[in-house]
């Protein structure tokens, strides 16, 4: 187990626009050539914008793009006519596949957090797809076949346990609170790269702690 703590993350964004990004995985001008993956997993992006923030529009290709809302609400629109609105506890994923173009903006009067995690997919191309899931609850997997990978989210109260996923590769991101991970104190923000992850479990340290667990094939 390989642990990431928030204070590592590369900054980026543009705070002059209202944009702050802490990155996990090399991105954009912050190169490193020892952080490029895991697993499936290219980038795990956390996204801060101001009210009235946000991202023009730009295109991805070849890309599962999965976004996880913290707090705020997420307006999302792309060159296949989606436009959704994202709370906390909905899952969003786009499937670039050979192209697609999209804007994500902070449209509400309150400040937007939100984690983003882009996904090798395991055979480039293909036709793009769209798809929210509202309310998604602890203990239901969100599968995203094209990566061959697998979302298990989870919430634990002080002393609640709960087990990681077995697998060739597990990622596990500190979305809010405390958790002990194999020993380790992880906080808001921190992450876990475990390979051959087996038996491995997750310890609630905090009253309202959250994470987000990435399973992936090898």
């Amino acid at each position: 187990m390989d642990v990431h703590r928030a204070t590592d993350r590369y900054p980026g964004g543009n705070p002059a626009a209202g944009i702050s990004s802490r990155h996990a995985f090399s991105f954009g001008p912050h190169y490193d050539p020892e952080n490029l993956r895991f697993g499936a997993m290219i980038a795990c992006n956390e996204e801060h914008l101001t009210p009235g923030a946000g991202f023009d529009e730009h295109p991805h290709s070849h890309t599962e793009i999965v976004t996880w809302v913290v707090e705020g609400e997420l307006t999302h629109r792309d060159s296949t006519g989606h436009e959704t609105r994202v709370g906390p506890g909905d899952v969003q994923r786009l499937s670039s596949a050979g192209g697609v173009r999209h804007v994500e903006r902070n449209d509400a009067d309150t400040p937007l957090t939100f984690i983003q995690t882009w996904l090798a997919p395991l055979t480039p191309g293909g036709d793009p797809a769209y798809e929210i899931v509202h309310g998604i609850a602890d203990s239901t997997p969100y599968a995203v076949p094209e990566a061959g990978a697998m979302l298990h989210v989870r919430r634990l109260g002080a002393g609640e346990r709960t087990a990681v996923p077995d697998g060739a590769y597990v990622y596990v991101h500190i979305v809010r609170g405390t958790v002990r991970l194999d020993g380790e104190e992880l906080a808001a923000g921190d992450a876990a790269r475990i390979t051959d992850a087996k038996d491995v479990e997750a310890v609630g340290m905090s009253p309202a702690a959250e994470l987000l667990m990435w399973e992936m094939a090898g």
